[in-house]
């Protein structure tokens, strides 16, 4: 991924989604050549030279300061995710170099920690979207089909990015495929920004593009999200419709994230998601079977 492309991506798609009227600029005329602001009015509205901002949108100004990036996020109405994100793609000897590694590693007591969860669904996801790990009633929740042991290998692992737009029984999980879908580009671009050169991400992005044009119109769009809080609807195979809200616990220590479901007490669901519990109970072998799966390393094996 080409870094001064994608801030010149970035800018572009943001200059789009706003009209002159949104900033309290007159339109002369029916037409314009492009959607949304023009470079010299956002330059304007933003208080630096034409010139200035042509190269900054075009990669060729690398030390753009805070109150320019500032400015331009305000001009903009960037969100907190998106000002971020600008910042990383601006100063991109400023983002994190981490994570050049082949396959990312799990603390032992991380994945006890996740599969000592028994009441809720919970996930581990890496900075890439691959799970980590998850316990007993998350893997119910989220991929049945797939073999539980699967987190522990590291070549092979799920990707969520990878299920939600590879994996038929995945999208056929979420009434509303494409806000999930959505939500999973923005994601990859938040690590995108966060990783510049990464060559995992490189390699999976380049993969979905290939196999999912889905992807790469949503990718070319350039959303930006990070992981946080919301209600998640599923139609299960097992139980039915589920409507839970999950929770997204930043780990900054392991960049990964822990992903918990809960439903409302005494609704349809919590019955839906206790009756899937009961389903997928493991059996004191099995639980014996999944703590002696961990190395003392905590590395996969």
């Amino acid at each position: 991924m080409e870094r001064r492309d994608d801030l010149g991506e970035f800018l572009r798609s943001r200059r789009a989604r706003l009209r002159p009227e949104d900033v309290g600029l007159t339109a002369y005329g029916a037409r314009r050549r492009v959607p949304g602001l023009r470079r010299e009015e956002l330059a304007q509205l933003a208080g630096v030279s034409a010139a200035y901002y042509t190269r900054l949108e075009q990669g060729q100004s690398g030390n753009a300061s805070d109150a320019v990036l500032d400015a331009l996020a305000r001009v903009l109405r960037l969100d907190g995710d998106e000002h971020a994100h600008l910042r990383n793609l601006a100063r991109p000897g400023r983002a994190r170099r981490r994570g050049t590694a082949r396959h990312e590693r799990v603390r032992a007591p991380l994945r006890r920690m996740v599969h000592a969860i028994d009441r809720v669904p919970a996930i581990l996801v890496g900075r890439f979207g691959h799970i980590l790990a998850w316990n007993r009633l998350g893997h119910a929740l989220l991929a049945p089909h797939y073999d539980f042991a699967a987190t522990d290998r590291a070549a092979d692992r799920p990707n969520c990015a990878r299920l939600v737009f590879l994996d038929a029984h995945t999208r056929a999980l979420y009434p509303d495929w494409t806000a999930k879908a959505h939500d999973n580009v923005a994601y990859l671009r938040v690590a995108a920004g966060q990783y510049p050169d990464d060559p995992q991400l490189t390699e999976l992005v380049g993969e979905l593009t290939l196999k999912s044009r889905e992807f790469a119109e949503m990718w070319a769009a350039h959303p930006v999200r990070g992981k946080r809080h919301g209600t998640q609807r599923l139609d299960h195979p097992l139980v039915g419709g589920l409507s839970l809200e999950y929770e997204s616990l930043h780990l900054p220590d392991d960049s990964c994230v822990l992903s918990t479901f809960t439903a409302e007490p005494g609704s349809a669901s919590e019955a839906a998601l206790t009756l899937l519990a009961g389903l997928t109970l493991p059996t004191r072998a099995e639980a014996g079977t999944e703590a002696d799966a961990v190395t003392p390393s905590g590395d996969p094996r």
